[in-house]
């Protein structure tokens, strides 16, 4: 099959090769509840940019040349011997985490907890191919009304989002606000999954005029512009007291310190986006009382929850095709802010 390979890290993200597009095996089935999938739609991250930097090999044991691509949707291509739930042909998205199902965490649903897990993208080949070795397990199947192309990147960037904003959702009641940093990839789901969960006001914080633009498109009451002034345009909208809630997609520079800054007196910080510090006083921490919860990618249940709310048409994923052997322009447009929402990497 072809496959965009990854060769050797790039910690400067220079150039504009990352990876090799070229001929590598086909996987095979292993084990009974083995799936292969045919892949119609690959998401690209900026995790596959930290991926590239080699920001992740202290974190995950894994040996190159591999493939990358953890947001994967397709077509059941071949299944194990013990595989009943799917069978050729049928349309699936596929959860990230590939789990056996035996250990606490999977029978508690905690999936990206998992004792033993496989991560496709990660630490296995993953979908920036022809085709993908995944489970059972992680298959859920698409209804008519939507394709794979279409989906793929909501199994890590809208699967995130659903989980944050879900968490926020759940204390957040009408009359108060939810500050939203960053309205790119992620940022413009997280937008419309808090719309479509509760009914707090949503302020948006994006330095990018187009990500602003889409942040109103997808139900923003107020877009502020980050450019250093962003904090006291919330206090601003909030009466001085800040938001209830803050979702931090950035993670990183001035994104942290502002986003806490901010949040509301005894108001919750979710932070999503990564690559920074969090550093504050603990009085501060005390007489505030504020809240600082992180977010892994969501479980297999709120996958299927986010794939309920997209087949209403409550969620909406603004996404840009290239072709597989274009992955390459694809990580460097990301790369440069290029991208409107998600891009997606098409196998001829």
């Amino acid at each position: 099959m072809k496959a965009a390979v990854l060769h050797e890290y790039n910690t400067s993200l220079s150039g504009k090769q990352f990876v090799s597009y070229e001929d590598v095996a086909d996987p095979k089935i292993e084990h009974p509840s083995d799936v292969i999938v045919r892949i119609g739609g690959a998401g690209v991250c900026r995790t596959d940019l930290h991926i590239i930097e080699g920001i992740w090999r202290s974190k995950v044991d894994v040996k190159l040349p591999y493939i990358m691509g953890h947001e994967n949707a397709g077509w059941v291509e071949e299944v194990g011997s013990g595989v009943e739930s799917v069978r050729k042909g049928d349309p699936v998205i596929c959860h990230p985490l590939v789990t056996s199902g035996h250990c606490l965490a999977c029978r508690r649903g905690d999936d990206m907890h998992a004792e033993g897990s496989r991560f496709p993208g990660i630490n296995a080949n993953g979908g920036y191919a022809q085709y993908l070795a995944t489970g059972e397990r992680s298959l859920i199947k698409l209804p008519k009304s939507l394709a794979p192309k279409e989906v793929a990147p909501y199994t890590d960037a809208g699967l995130t989002a659903y989980r944050a904003a879900k968490k926020a959702s759940r204390h957040l009641v009408p009359g108060e606000y939810c500050a939203i940093i960053g309205a790119g990839g992620l940022g413009h789901i997280g937008i419309q999954v808090v719309a479509a969960l509760c009914a707090a006001e949503i302020i948006v914080i994006d330095r990018a005029d187009q990500s602003l633009q889409l942040a109103k498109e997808c139900g923003a009451h107020h877009v502020v512009k980050a450019d250093g002034n962003e904090v006291q345009a919330v206090l601003n909208v909030t009466a001085g007291k800040g938001a209830e809630a803050v979702i931090d997609f950035v993670g990183e520079g001035e994104s942290v310190a502002h986003g806490l800054a901010m949040t509301r007196e005894a108001g919750t910080y979710y932070i999503v986006g990564y690559g920074g510090k969090i550093e504050l006083p603990t009085m501060d921490m005390i007489t505030s009382e504020k809240s600082i919860v992180g977010n892994l990618v969501g479980t297999y249940a709120e996958l299927v929850e986010l794939m309920a709310l997209a087949d209403r048409g409550r969620v909406n994923l603004a996404t840009r095709e290239y072709k597989l052997a274009d992955a390459n322009q694809a990580l460097a447009d990301l790369h440069h802010g290029q991208i409107k929402g998600r891009a997606v990497l098409i196998p001829s």
